[in-house]
């Protein structure tokens, strides 16, 4: 428990912060997330994984859901939920995502800080 208290009190103040701008490559925005997180972020379009080469306003050409490409910068830190990252790519730009660890989808109630050293500790 108190383990718990302090991982979190260090992930509000980790300094790895992610920035999404809609005008990035998936595979690059991808990339960025495994550098920062050291977790997979997968796009969907639709209920298939989106072509890594599109761009976040690309998808919207491909999908339902309009993707707002005027939208601020988003910034994601490790203390956010892997639940709340989810919604949160879904508000700004309308796009669905899972993020995985070693290919295996990571429970949303975990922090992406908790997701990170669980899976280091399993590597």
């Amino acid at each position: 428990m108190f383990k718990n208290i302090i991982n979190r009190v260090v992930d509000s103040f980790d300094k790895q912060e992610f920035s999404v701008k809609p005008q990035k490559k998936l595979k690059t925005i991808s990339k960025d997330f495994q550098e920062a997180f050291g977790l997979e972020l997968v796009f969907y379009k639709g209920k298939k994984i989106a072509e890594g080469d599109l761009t976040l306003a690309g998808l919207n050409r491909k999908t339902a859901e309009e993707v707002d490409t005027k939208a601020e910068d988003l910034q994601i830190k490790a203390s956010m939920t892997v639940g709340e990252v989810e919604a949160v790519f879904k508000d700004a730009f309308g796009t669905t995502i899972q993020i995985k660890s070693n290919g295996v989808l990571v429970d949303n109630a975990l922090s992406l800080g908790d997701a990170r050293r669980q899976a280091e500790a399993e590597s």
